[in-house]
């Protein structure tokens, strides 16, 4: 087992983690988590983020493998610098990785969350012993990571990946600041703008919803549409037309042998799944498609805390990870029951 340490930087919360990882799992031992407001200047973050790896390490740090963290991008992986995400205000050219082995004494490896949870799908989820597959974030914000031939794919500028900024209709909800991007039909905040504009209409007709009164957020749009609100469906199934036109893109293009859709889509999986079912067979070459399974991420809630944990295992800030896998005899649609509660299109 190797001991490694995680770091999952994020704009409402940052955890620091205490992990053991084998070829088959990975162990959370311990997590320290603070809110990120509460040090909005970058320095006194990392400072931070340094005492609980010291509180949590201690006089063992020697032990340790390596430091993973995740953290949304614009990032500079080679050279370890977060690059002015737009979820972090302030954190403008922060040379993390360089502080923290300067810190510490140990490999230190960046990645963005979207690339981190696709490696850790694709190590310990529902992508183990794939060789080709998507991961979607689904979340705050709609990214992609991308293992590609068993190897992460991250572009010759670390941007790869970015699908939610592709405009699939002229108009629906914003995201990446574009009306009817996927983002906007694939994150929370693009789900909560559809409702919004969805209970708009109904307003300007006379009629009230329930989500005016409990709020309009993505979460409410989904728990209400699993009591069997019209509407909420009804929001549900134009999230799900819009998220498999996006996926039936990235299939034709990549050829993956699996989808993995995490956060949302996870929680989610059988309100989106038939909309999103009717879309790739429709809009999908069928070879591609059948070969393909749309899957929910098996870490589910864990997800950035191990995302963190696998980042740490290293291999050049994790681009170029390879696994065992023979390519050209590895033909297989099924990695067990987790693919086989998946839907084959």
């Amino acid at each position: 087992m190797k001991k490694l340490l995680g770091v999952d930087i994020g704009g409402t919360k940052c955890a620091v983690l205490d992990g053991e990882a084998s070829e088959e799992q990975i162990l959370i031992r311990r997590k320290e988590v603070f809110e990120t407001k509460q040090y909005p200047k970058p320095e006194h973050a990392l400072e931070k983020i340094a005492e609980l790896i010291h509180k949590i390490a201690g006089n063992e740090i020697h032990l340790y493998s390596g430091i993973g963290i995740s953290c949304g991008g614009p990032l500079d992986t080679k050279s370890g610098c977060i690059l002015s995400p737009p979820n972090l205000p302030g954190w403008d050219h922060v040379e993390i990785t360089a502080f923290l082995k300067d810190r510490f004494g140990l490999p230190v490896y960046l990645q963005n969350d979207a690339n981190a949870g696709a490696l850790a799908e694709w190590r310990y989820g529902a992508g183990k012993g794939l060789s080709d597959l998507v991961f979607l974030t689904c979340g705050t914000g709609l990214g992609a990571g991308l293992v590609l031939n068993g190897k992460l794919y991250a572009g010759c500028r670390d941007m790869a990946g970015e699908v939610g900024h592709v405009r699939l209709s002229e108009f629906g909800p914003v995201g990446f600041g574009k009306c009817g991007a996927f983002e906007g039909f694939g994150s929370g905040g693009g789900i909560a703008h559809l409702a919004e504009l969805k209970v708009m209409e109904l307003t300007q007709r006379g009629k009230k919803h329930p989500l005016t009164e409990l709020g309009i957020t993505a979460k409410n749009v989904f728990g209400l549409a699993k009591e069997g609100d019209e509407l909420c469906r009804e929001i549900c199934d134009t999230a799900g037309e819009y998220l498999g036109r996006g996926i039936a893109i990235l299939i034709d293009i990549l050829n993956p042998q699996a989808v993995i859709g995490g956060s949302i889509f996870a929680r989610n999986y059988d309100l989106l799944m038939p909309a999103v079912t009717r879309a790739v067979e429709r809009e999908c070459l069928p070879e591609s498609a059948e070969n393909c399974k749309i899957l929910p991420a098996k870490l589910a809630e864990s997800i950035g805390d191990m995302a963190a944990l696998t980042t740490a295992l290293g291999n050049g800030a994790g681009i170029g990870m390879e696994l065992d896998i023979d390519v050209e005899s590895d033909k297989r649609t099924s990695i067990g029951i987790e693919q086989e509660q998946g839907y084959a299109i």
